[in-house]
Parts: C-alpha cells; sequence; structure tokens
C-alpha cells in the first residue's frame, strides 16, 4: 500500500495550490469604489443563490441517501454523500473564487492595460476551480478506496464475489459503493448545471434582448435591471455549475473501469484473471489520473509563473498541450512499472492485444480523440475560421438567416467529433477491450484541472467586462476584457467537446457493466468475457427502449428550454416596465432595481431544477420495474446515441452564435458595429444559443451518465421485481 499512499498526497497537493493561488489573487487590489461595490453586489447575489439551493438539493440528498441505505447497503448511502459533498465543494470553492476574481481583471486591465497581466489573473482564478474539480473529485475517491475498499474489506479476494442482501438483491459490495459515490457527484452536478443553467441564461436572454435590441445599451449597461442578475448568473452557472459537471465526468469515468473490471473478474474467474491482477487494474485509473494531476498542476504554473504574451488563445493552448503531453509521458512509465508482472494468459481474456501497455495506449487515444474533438469545437466556433466568420456575415441577413444559419452550422459540427468518438471506440476497443474504452474516457479527462481552469477562466473574463462596463471605465479597458472573454467563449466550446466524448466513453463502459451485473451468479467463471449473452438489439422490448430513449434527450432538452425562456420571458417584461415606470431611467439619472431581477432569475431557477434531476434517476428506475432489465439496456443505448449528438450540436451551434456576435462588436465587419441592425440580429442568434450552449448541452453530459449508474445500481433489483 506505499504506493498508494504515495498518490493519496496527490489531490491533497492540488488543493493546496488551489489554496495558494487563491490567496494571490485576493491579494490584487479590487480598484475603485464603484468597483468594489458592483462586485459585492455580484457575489451576495451569488452566494443568495448558491446558499438557497444549496439547502434545496440537501433535502433530496439526504432522502436519496436513506433509500440508498434501506434497498441497498448503509454504505452505499454513505459514499453517495461523500460524492455530493466533494461535488458541492468544488462547486463553491470555485464560485466564492470567480467572485473575487473578476473585479481584480477589470482593475488589471485598468491599471496595467496589458491583455497579458489581466489573462493571468483570470487564469490563475479559474485554477482554483480546475484544481477543486481534480482534487476534490480525486480525494473523495481515495477515501472511499480506504475506507470501504481497505478498512471495510470490501476489495479483499473473499468479497469480490456477489453479496445477496435482505431484499434478496445481489451485487459486488465495492462496485455498489464506487457507483454510490459516482451518483453523489452526479445529482448535485445535474442541480448545480440545471438550476445554474436556467438562472443564467434566463438572465442573459432579458438583458440582451430589451437592452441591446430594443433600447440600443451597451452590453452590461448600468442602466439595464438584469444586468447584475445576468453577472450573477455567470457565476452559478458557468462556474459552481461548470465545476460540479466536470466533476461528475471526471468521477464517472474512473468508476466506469473499476465497476468494469470487478464484474469482469467476478464473471471471469480467477483461472481466467487473478485476483492480484484483477487489484492492479483497480488501482491503476485512479493512479493514473493522479498522474494527470500532478501534470495539470505543471501546466497551469506555465500561465501562473512565466510573464504571459499578450496572446491568450496561445497562452492557454500551450497550457493545455502541456498538460496533456505530461500525463502522456509520465503514465508511460507508470504502465511499465505497475502492470509488469501481469500474466499473458490473462491479456486474452480481457482483450488486451499489446499486453500491459493496453489500457495506456486506449487512455492516449482517449486523450488525442479529445484532443483533436476539441480542435474541431473550435474550428467550428472560433471567429478566426470560416464557420463563425461566415456566420457573422448572414447577419446582415436579419435574426431569421442568421438563426438558420448558425443551426445548419451546429448540425454540420455534428459529424466529425462523432466520427472521432466511433474512431477511438473501435481502436480502444480493438487494442485493450471494454476496458480500454473505459481508459479512454479517463484519458479524456486524466488532466481535467487545466481544461477545467481554461474554460473557466472565460466567465470570469466576461464578469470582469461586466463590471468594466458599469463602473463606466475607459473603452480600452473594456476592449481588452472583451478580447479575453472572446477566447473564453471558444475555450469553453473545446471543454465541452472533451465533456461530451468523456460522458458517452463512460456510458459506454457503464452500459458494459450493466450487462455484465445482469449476467448473475450463474454465469460466474465463464472464462472468457465474448461468452457472455449480450442484449440482442433486434429483441422487441430492446428496440423499444432504444426508440424511447433516443427520444428522451429531446424532451429532457425542451423543458430546459422551456425553463430558461419562461424565466427570461418575465425578466424581459420587468426590464421594460423599468425603463416605463422609473423616471429618469433611460438617461442614467436614477437607478434600476436589480435586486427584482436577481429574485425573478433565482425564483425561476430554483422553482424548475428538479424535474430534470428526477428525469434523470427516476426512468431507468420504473422502466426497469415496468419491462425488465432488456428494455431499460435499451433506453441506455438510445439515450447516449441520441445525448452525445444533440449535446455537440448545441453547444458548437450556440458557442458560433456568441462569437459572431462579438466579431461585429469588434468592428470586423466593414460597416457594421455595435447598435447596427446586422448586431441586432446577431444578438437575437446569441440568445437563441445561450440555452443551447449553456443550459441543454452539459445538462445532457450528466443525464446519460446518471442514467448509467443508476441502471447500475437498480438492475440487480429490477432484474427480479418486474411487472411485464
Amino acid at each position: 500500500m506505499g504506493m498508494f499512499w504515495v498518490f493519496a498526497i496527490v489531490p491533497v497537493v492540488a488543493l493546496i495550490f488551489a489554496s495558494i493561488n487563491y490567496k494571490q489573487v485576493v491579494a490584487i487590489d479590487e480598484g475603485t469604489a464603484e468597483m468594489k461595490h458592483i462586485a459585492e453586489a455580484i457575489r451576495v447575489g451569488a452566494d443568495a443563490f448558491v446558499n438557497y439551493e444549496t439547502r434545496v438539493i440537501s433535502i433530496y440528498a439526504i432522502v436519496i441517501a436513506i433509500i440508498l441505505t434501506l434497498v441497498v447497503e448503509w454504505y452505499v448511502g454513505v459514499a453517495f454523500l461523500i460524492g455530493a459533498f466533494m461535488s458541492t465543494l468544488a462547486g463553491r470553492f470555485g464560485m466564492k473564487m470567480a467572485t473575487q476574481a473578476n473585479v481584480r481583471v477589470s482593475n488589471t486591465a485598468r491599471t496595467e492595460k496589458s491583455i497579458g497581466k489581466a489573462l493571468k489573473v483570470a487564469f490563475q482564478g479559474g485554477s482554483v476551480t480546475g484544481l477543486s474539480v481534480a482534487g476534490f473529485g480525486l480525494l473523495g475517491l481515495f477515501i472511499v478506496y480506504i475506507v470501504f475498499g481497505n478498512w471495510l474489506n470490501q476489495l479483499a479476494f473473499e468479497n469480490l464475489t456477489l453479496k445477496v442482501n435482505w431484499l434478496g438483491i445481489s451485487y459486488i459490495p465495492f462496485t455498489m459503493t464506487v457507483s454510490g459515490y459516482s451518483l453523489g457527484c452526479s445529482i448535485i452536478a445535474m442541480f448545480h448545471r440545471v438550476g445554474g443553467g436556467i438562472y443564467t441564461k434566463a438572465a442573459d436572454m432579458g438583458a440582451d434582448l430589451v437592452g441591446k435590441t430594443e433600447l440600443d445599451l451597451p452590453e452590461d449597461d448600468p442602466r439595464n435591471p438584469a444586468t447584475i442578475a445576468d453577472n450573477v448568473g455567470d457565476n452559478v452557472g458557468d462556474i459552481a455549475g461548470l465545476g460540479a459537471d466536470l466533476l461528475e465526468s471526471y468521477v464517472g469515468a474512473i468508476i466506469s473501469s473499476v465497476i468494469l473490471i470487478l464484474y469482469s473478474y467476478f464473471l471471469l474467474g480467477s483461472n481466467a484473471l487473478s485476483y492480484e491482477s484483477t487489484l492492479k487494474l483497480t488501482f491503476y485509473p485512479i493512479y493514473f489520473v493522479s498522474l494527470g494531476l500532478i501534470s495539470s498542476i505543471l501546466g497551469i504554473l506555465y500561465v501562473v509563473v512565466k510573464r504571459v504574451s499578450n496572446d491568450p488563445h496561445k497562452e492557454l493552448n500551450i497550457s493545455l498541450m502541456t498538460s496533456a503531453f505530461l500525463t502522456i509521458i509520465t503514465t508511460f512509465f507508470l504502465s511499465i512499472f505497475y502492470l509488469k508482472g501481469m500474466p499473458s494468459n490473462e491479456f486474452q481474456s480481457l482483450g488486451f492485444k499489446l499486453g500491459i501497455y493496453s489500457p495506456w495506449i486506449g487512455a492516449v487515444i482517449g486523450i488525442i480523440d479529445g484532443i483533436l474533438m476539441g480542435f474541431v469545437a473550435e474550428y467550428y466556433t472560433n471567429e478566426k475560421y470560416k464557420p463563425t466568420k461566415e456566420l457573422s456575415e448572414f447577419s446582415k441577413g436579419g435574426p431569421a438567416i442568421i438563426i438558420t444559419k448558425g443551426l445548419a452550422l451546429g448540425m454540420q459540427s455534428v459529424l466529425v467529433p462523432i466520427f472521432l468518438l466511433m474512431l477511438g471506440i473501435l481502436l480502444s476497443f480493438e487494442i485493450s477491450g471494454l476496458y480500454g474504452v473505459a481508459m479512454a474516457a479517463i484519458g479524456m479527462l486524466s488532466f481535467v484541472a487545466t481544461t477545467v481552469s481554461v474554460d473557466s477562466y472565460g466567465p470570469i473574463a466576461d464578469n470582469a467586462g461586466g463590471i468594466c462596463e458599469m463602473a463606466k471605465l475607459p473603452h480600452e479597458v473594456r476592449k481588452i476584457t472583451d478580447e479575453l472573454d472572446a477566447v473564453g467563449n471558444t475555450t469553453a466550446a473545446i471543454g465541452k467537446g472533451f465533456a461530451i466524448g468523456s460522458a458517452a466513453l463512460a456510458a459506454l463502459a457503464l452500459f458494459a457493466s450493466y450487462i455484465y451485473a445482469q449476467a448473475g451468479i450463474g454465469d460466474a467463471g465463464i472464462g472468457h468475457l465474448t461468452s457472455i449473452m449480450f442484449l440482442n438489439i433486434i429483441d422487441s422490448r430492446t428496440l423499444a427502449g432504444a426508440l424511447f430513449g433516443a427520444a428522451l434527450p429531446y424532451f429532457f432538452s425542451a423543458y430546459l428550454i422551456n425553463a430558461v425562456v419562461n424565466s427570461a420571458n418575465k425578466i424581459v417584461d420587468e426590464v421594460r416596465r423599468q425603463f416605463k415606470e422609473i423616471p429618469g431611467l433611460a438617461e442614467g439619472k436614477s437607478n434600476p432595481d436589480y435586486e427584482r431581477c436577481v429574485r425573478i432569475s433565482s425564483e425561476g431557477a430554483l422553482r424548475q431544477m428538479t424535474v430534470p434531476a428526477l428525469i434523470s434517476v427516476l426512468t431507468p428506475i420504473i422502466a426497469g420495474f415496468l419491462l425488465g432489465p432488456d428494455f431499460v439496456g435499451g433506453i441506455l443505448i438510445g439515450t447516449t446515441l441520441s445525448a452525445a449528438m444533440l449535446a455537440v450540436f448545441t453547444a458548437n451551434s450556440g458557442g458560433a452564435w456568441d462569437n459572431a456576435k462579438k466579431r461585429i462588436e469588434a468592428g470586423e465587419i466593414e460597416g457594421e458595429a455595435k447598435g447596427t441592425e446586422a448586431h441586432k440580429a446577431a444578438v437575437v442568434g446569441d440568445t437563441v444559443g445561450d440555452p443551447l450552449k449553456d443550459t441543454v448541452g452539459p445538462s445532457l453530459d450528466i443525464l446519460i451518465k446518471i442514467m448509467a449508474v443508476t441502471s447500475v445500481i437498480t438492475v440487480s433489483i429490477f432484474k427480479v421485481f418486474h411487472l411485464f
């Protein structure tokens, strides 16, 4: 266990580094009294929403933990609460940093007049979220391994078999424990992503539709009553929500490999896969991501320590690529030294074609696949490339034209990422079997600390721009923050590419675990995994489930969009009312009622965030109790395929609309600028894309993993107890 304890220190080091970055950012001056006042208003609004949201979520978390304790075992409920707690901490720490960093980015841009120095502050602030996501997620996993795997002996030889509880439900104890931990992370992520997503996009839409298109106000104009709510939303949705979301993806990818190998050991029998090799492959994923976290720390240090240039895009890409490259190198040596000694006869049963190098190669395929998917997302959403350039030109034709063109762009952008995902699945499976597919998902997210740091810097820069406008800072200051924000939109699209790809790969691995869990005790010791009776796709129940599952993401997405639109519509009415009823507001002689818009966004988000979470948890359970495991298997297939494509479409179309608008605002289209008809059309396109890229897309990633984990936990129940 000596090696285990060395790696267990890694998440602690990451969290210490996060706290150092936090203190360094907070030490920077906040600027003028007006800047401090605006930043405090954003801070108070974000804290108030997240505090109330956490109280609501806590009730659901406790209820779910009690149900898991009663129906399965107490340790599953405890692991669920640990996962929920770690996910909550990651989101809260990241948001706390973001609400401190935003005004300091504004002030750095004001005093230094340097894009590079402002970038460093924004990125250092974002790194607190990235390091918290990886640090808390991995720390929770180490706790699960120590407490349940070691102290409670769930990884002991005699416990790697099916146990039967008081209801007659059978399962492998440690697989159920890590599933509970993953489900805890997922439930919190769903609430934070949905609640925060509804909040931020409702406020954003309301502020833009009235302020920009009707009244010709600049973005974040202090006369607009929805500006504070909009800036609060960046923190609760794009920071707290993002942190919980990516932590959930990170943990989901890791536990998919753990569940898969433990069920493989049970089904193959000790003659085909030894206990010692099983333990090695159970610990290998957390050692792998530990090295990925060390690599991420070094990649983050590249931006934090050195003197950065005035090219944010270049600096962020170098940080990302450094983390990826170091992860590949360090994990190669891990694989050589840690996996050596595995008997060669076990490779065939697991599908390892290249011996001990097989799982590492599977992970490298995932890393390369994720980077390529990120580049594709960048191509379709970055204003420097043809698709978004062309989209911005079409804004001259009006709102209908740019919306139609943006939809086509989003649909077109689906093919290449899905092709890359397909290629990654085929290659990783061919080289290292289903365990390799799970490792590909882990590879994509192994340097998640850097990915999230790059992603989180964008909302901080966006908030900084808002503070510049509301505090009436000089135009050149806002120009600096706008350039940082534009790069942030692209990095966010790249981050979504990683999240979508890893979600699909992890869901596939969890789906395989679901099939193995069905196999039952009578199939133990079969000698080779291909002997398992897999799901029959032409069976009527499987096919019907696949059709229903494919439709589910559309219903789920429609609910989220409606939730955003309903709240946004109330904010539009409120903004119009205030400009009509408050004397002198349009002229800037009186102050708007910011609190009213904050309250509308909060109430709308809190009221409507529960249903999506219930859909993701209850669908496989109800379906299983009604029509059994084959129907649920079909649902998982249909939902994963449909959601992956829909997530790519929404992320890229929304990102392209946003950057097309920013290209006009930057004066890159001759004869067009802020306030022109083309700009107003682009604002409408951006507004349509807001709920797609920041509410629907990220929530779909969580949907497929919650459904997969829930199915793995409950399959042993509805395999026995179903009506038809």
